[in-house]
């Protein structure tokens, strides 16, 4: 069981009373008031505090449908390499806004031996089975895996919003498959084309899903065996992330469908965590929007993203830097001559 705090009431309630005096119509800024009395809430204060330390942790591994994908698997050690280098989408992107990028190799298929210790010190695995025909990871590895994001999580208990990210050729197969099952939906209605199959590639994902969802019937209910019937170990280790944040009382900018899978899982192994979190934007894949639904989550972006890497959070970064600006920068109604 986890001690998950609740976001300050009180401080909340203060940012809505400041809200309504500032310079403006009642309301007239819309989601910005929202969002700045969410952050008010977060950070037990009035403004919140500046969020200049905003940290991507891009949870890399691969997975057993990745032929399914329209890239091979090969792909996901090539894309930690460039990661490192800097050079990846949400590098270039966090850049912008000043957030450091970390990635952190939790069931990457490869040796991984020229990489920094750092990246590897909490792999779990090399890829996971084929959840079509088989169980994504043995027994006792889903635990592992969300210890291990518990504990990275921890390491980078300083920021003042976490965010994140993900890296794996075969994740929106896997991500369908935990949504269908943790939602009871059928594969049909959460399989999207992901990194851009066609539509005979389309129907083999489906197929491929509906076919694990029917393996994994009747063990879905315990979060553990979710994972490790249709998850992955970086799925794991993104939900024991998610949790961890919320014990830490750290804001969380969700990213896509990867994120998406994660939190309903982490909700349902430490509920009332879901209150620290935030949805940075909208996936193109249908499975993120039943996730978000659930979580009674709405993006603050739709930019028709499907990057992943953290990367359409990352770009949800100025808006709440915006809405802490109007509550520790404009005037109020009263002050006025």
């Amino acid at each position: 069981m986890f001690d998950v705090p609740v976001p300050d009431p009180a401080a909340r309630t203060a940012a809505l009373e400041r809200l309504d005096g500032l310079v403006k119509p009642l309301g007239a800024l819309g989601r910005l008031e929202e969002i700045a009395a969410w952050l008010s809430a977060a950070h037990g204060t009035v403004p919140p505090r500046p969020l200049d330390d905003v940290r991507v942790v891009v949870f890399a591994g691969d997975h057993g449908v990745s032929a399914l994908s329209a890239y091979p698997r090969e792909v996901t050690g090539a894309m930690v390499r460039v990661f490192l280098a800097g050079k990846s989408g949400v590098n270039v992107l966090a850049a912008q806004v000043g957030a450091k990028v970390r990635v952190a190799d939790i069931a990457v298929d490869w040796d991984g031996e020229d990489v920094p210790a750092s990246v590897t010190a909490h792999k779990i695995r090399r890829g996971s089975g084929s959840i079509d025909v088989e169980d994504a990871l043995l027994p006792g590895e889903a635990q592992a895996a969300f210890e291990a994001g518990r504990a990275i999580a921890l390491e980078e208990r300083e920021a003042d919003v976490l965010i994140p990210g993900d890296m794996g050729i075969g994740n929106t197969a896997m991500c369908a498959a935990v949504v269908a099952a943790s939602l009871g939906l059928p594969a049909a209605e959460v399989v999207g084309t992901g990194t851009g199959v066609d539509a005979a590639g389309l129907e083999r994902k489906t197929a491929a899903i509906a076919a694990a969802l029917t393996r994994a019937a009747g063990r879905t209910d315990d979060p553990f065996e979710r994972l490790t019937a249709l998850g992955s170990a970086c799925l794991a280790a993104t939900a024991g992330f998610l949790v961890q944040a919320a014990v830490l009382g750290i804001p969380v900018l969700l990213d896509g469908v990867f994120s998406g899978a994660a939190a309903l899982v982490a909700r349902d192994i430490a509920p009332g965590a879901e209150q620290w979190w935030l949805a940075g934007h909208r996936s193109t894949e249908p499975s993120q929007a039943f996730a978000l639904k659930a979580l009674g989550l709405e993006p603050i972006l739709d930019f028709g993203l499907r990057l992943g890497e953290g990367s359409g959070a990352v770009q949800a970064v100025p808006t709440l830097r915006a809405a802490r600006a109007i509550l520790a920068d404009m005037g109020l109604l009263a002050d006025l001559a």
